[in-house]
């Protein structure tokens, strides 16, 4: 059994039900502002699964190598290793405002540090990533294949008021990625202009800095103030009921913009679907295909409070990896990359947008990439490994707005 918190307080408990179902159980008298989702209110009935965990605690569940890492250092010693093993261990660090410990045990995170300098200034990063698996493993509560840990700045300690030893400033506050060589070199720079793109089109993007040999993209936590307080997170496949496993299923009509109305405070509707439809364009653009529904969120500082779009993450270019990726949901029943006609209609039907502003995203992304090409050139010229991937970049970049923008006469082409 465990002990699930909400803002640093006892919410409840989650146990195992049945076969290969779980249930949670809120604590007696429990306010609704514990409540662990906004799809889950507080109630005296227990909110039990058949199979696994219910989505918003299944959310954050490690894949990928991090996954294989955990598995392979506590599966021996526990004989088995599940999802629910898999949440005991990582359960104190997570993504949001939701932790976990033992059932009679108070919470701890107590994060080691670790200098940003050093992960941005290394030489190898295979070397790495391996000590900073066996380092801060256990303190990443957070899903995603591509090789990633949470790590506790030492800078930020230096540089944040109050009391370093309290609990408010014992979290991770950083998340490093790196990438497999043999399956998507120079993933790091790829993310890093992707989201450079973002950040020029005006989007909500996290700080993020590209290690010195390209190994490695650091990206500060957007779910947590200055003050150390930890905001309230969901992915949309929460937001829809949906475990992990079923992030690629579905329509972005309903799951992605319907949802997004659903769970959205009208006050910033407007602006959050703008924003939303400006991203998707954007997503076509650049040619990614890993636009599930674990890669846009909300975030709010009470889960009975208003909710908004959450910052821009893991946002990446997939073609030059998998050349004929597609789409990661339908629009309009079909995984093929979108024309501007489609994409014309889903801002209006889907986010009331008028044309003149779904114009302006058009021109917006395809001057944005076009700006950003010769950094990209520059870029590998002098420190990639893999240089061969700027010109696959490019082309991705190239396709997107010809196909799905409608702008031909616009070129990224290499300088």
């Amino acid at each position: 059994m465990l002990r699930v918190w909400t803002d640093r307080q006892v919410a409840g408990h989650l146990d195992r039900h049945g076969p290969w179902g779980t249930a949670f159980v809120y604590a007696l008298g429990t306010a609704a502002a514990r409540a662990v989702s906004i799809t889950m209110p507080v109630r005296t009935a227990s909110w039990d699964t058949q199979h696994g965990l219910t989505p918003i605690f299944d959310m954050n569940l490690p894949e990928g190598a991090l996954r294989a890492h955990l598995m392979r250092s506590f599966a021996k010693a526990t004989g088995s290793f599940d999802d629910f093993d898999l949440l005991a261990v990582v359960g104190r660090t997570q993504v949001g405002r939701i932790r976990y410990s033992a059932v009679e045990a108070e919470l701890t995170e107590d994060v080691p540090f670790q200098s940003i300098d050093e992960i941005l200034r290394a030489k190898r990063g295979g070397e790495l990533f391996a000590y900073l698996l066996d380092m801060f493993a256990v303190h990443s509560g957070l899903s995603g294949v591509q090789p990633k840990v949470m790590i506790r700045a030492v800078e930020e300690a230096d540089a944040t008021p109050g009391d370093r030893q309290s609990q408010s400033f014992r979290g991770a506050t950083h998340i490093v990625k790196f990438w497999d060589p043999n399956k998507f070199p120079e993933l790091a720079a790829n993310e890093y202009f992707c989201l450079s793109a973002a950040k020029a089109m005006g989007l909500t993007v996290p700080d993020f800095q590209l290690s010195d040999n390209g190994a490695a993209i650091v990206v500060q936590r957007f779910d947590r103030t200055p003050e150390g307080i930890y905001l309230g997170y969901e992915d949309f496949c929460v937001l829809n009921g949906v475990s992990t496993a079923e992030k690629y299923s579905g329509g972005y009509e309903t799951r992605l913009f319907k949802r997004a109305r659903d769970f959205i405070d009208p006050a910033g509707q407007r602006r959050a679907l703008e924003d939303l439809f400006k991203l998707f364009v954007l997503n076509c653009a650049l040619r990614n295909g890993d636009a599930h529904l674990k890669n846009f969120g909300v975030i709010y500082e009470d889960v009975t409070g208003p909710a908004r779009l959450a910052p821009v993450y893991d946002l990446v270019s997939t073609v030059p990896y998998i050349p004929k990726d597609g789409l990661a949901l339908t629009l309009n029943g079909s995984a093929n990359w979108p024309d501007r006609k489609a994409l014309m209609r889903l801002g209006q039907t889907r986010c009331d947008l008028s044309l003149p502003v779904i114009n302006a995203a058009f021109e917006q992304a395809a001057d944005v990439l076009a700006t950003l090409a010769p950094d990209v050139t520059t870029y590998f010229n002098a420190a990639a490994t893999h240089r061969e991937i700027a010109d696959k970049l490019l082309a991705a970049w190239q396709t997107g707005i010809r196909d799905s923008l409608g702008l031909a006469n616009r070129s990224v082409a290499a300088s």
